[in-house]
């Protein structure tokens, strides 16, 4: 029954009250206390130290900047006016708020926030396809396009953006280094020819990427329809992210057990049974070490190139909240904030997750 128990909680992805199980169960109360402190305490623990300092900080900040605010009030007002703007601060009102580092509270509203204007901007999307329904319909017969909705984007619109542009360079990136490593990793002249090539377009700047990208797509797609800043994202993306998985993929190869291929020569496997059957497989963990931190890199550079080219998407998000200047501007960027982290970390378990399931150490 306990086994039972132990693996339901390991495939329901909660597995760290293992330690707490066990410890009911009453079998060595000493060792699972020690794991339960461990695993469960420390954890929750350090999450409420986390928001403690963070309140602590802003408490620190928010203090500062209305002494700032008043003392160049006065300075320039003098004190009637300073003494009214301290009484407008502690009053609460938006207005006169000090415009710092926000609270853990005011992170927490700031993304209520967020969550009411996606449910408001939702339904003025639902409406507006209810009202255009029919003339779509119409216009689809004639061979024209739908009239689609221009409004703002949702802060969830904004993610589901930056999500599809991600995949698509993570996809175009893997398209590129995978077989391109393969070639390399399976010829060591192809190799030392072009190794200077990688190392020098590897540190390159998502800015440069960004500009080149944007240079020949604009030309190349001169009198196309198409999403330009939606291209040009996700390419540059490619490029930026796209070397990990090419020197892994070339160093896997290259580092295959040399009796594999001895005894693919043996079989007298063709070039492609050769490469699918004994190189691949036994690359997979190396490949899959690029394909991460080709992922890391992509979603990372990508938050950089939507604020750089103003496209859609979280990194557009963030810029335009900087610049708004309002009171639950900072709040909203520090949500933005940990929806990118959380959201890079998904993306980094999905892909271990996935290298386990298809690794022969998986199984």
């Amino acid at each position: 029954m306990e086994t039972k128990i132990l693996n339901a909680l390991k495939w329901s992805g909660l597995g760290f009250l293992e330690p707490l199980i066990k410890l009911i169960q009453g079998k060595e109360k000493d060792k699972n206390i020690r794991l339960v402190l461990r695993q469960i305490v420390v954890p929750v623990l350090s999450v409420f130290i986390f928001l403690g300092v963070c309140n602590f900080g802003a408490s620190y900040l928010y203090n500062k900047e209305r002494d700032i605010k008043i003392e160049k009030t006065r300075s320039v007002q003098g004190d009637a006016a300073a003494a009214q703007m301290a009484e407008c601060i502690d009053s609460g009102d938006l207005s006169c708020k000090p415009n710092s580092l926000p609270s853990p509270a005011d992170v927490k509203q700031g993304a209520i926030s967020l969550w009411n204007d996606h449910k408001m901007i939702s339904e003025k999307k639902s409406a507006f396809k209810e009202k255009t329904a029919a003339i779509n319909k119409q216009r689809k017969e004639q061979g024209l396009k739908a009239i689609t909705y221009t409004g703002r984007p949702s802060f969830v619109d904004q993610i589901i953006t930056s999500l599809k542009t991600v995949f698509a360079g993570f996809l175009l990136a893997a398209f590129f280094a995978i077989p391109v490593g393969i070639v390399l990793g399976l010829s060591e002249t192809l190799r030392s020819s072009i190794n200077w090539i990688i190392q020098i377009l590897k540190p390159v700047s998502p800015v440069v990427w960004l500009l080149l990208v944007s240079m020949v797509v604009k030309t190349v797609m001169a009198n196309s329809d198409s999403d330009k800043a939606f291209i040009i994202s996700f390419i540059s993306v490619g490029f930026c992210s796209m070397w990990a998985t090419l020197v892994n993929t070339t160093m896997g190869v290259s580092s295959v057990n040399p009796d594999y291929i001895n005894v693919s020569k043996v079989l007298r496997l063709s070039v492609f049974s050769n490469i699918f059957k004994v190189i691949l497989p036994a690359s997979i963990p190396m490949i899959f070490t690029g394909l991460r931190i080709t992922l890391s890199v992509a979603w990372m550079v990508l938050i950089a190139i939507e604020l750089l080219a103003q496209s859609p998407g979280l990194g557009s998000f963030v810029w335009e909240e900087f610049q708004n200047g309002a009171n639950d501007s900072n709040a909203k960027i520090i949500v933005a904030m940990f929806v990118i982290g959380f959201i890079g970390f998904m993306l980094d378990r999905v892909m271990m997750f996935i290298q386990k399931l298809i690794s022969f150490e998986a199984k």
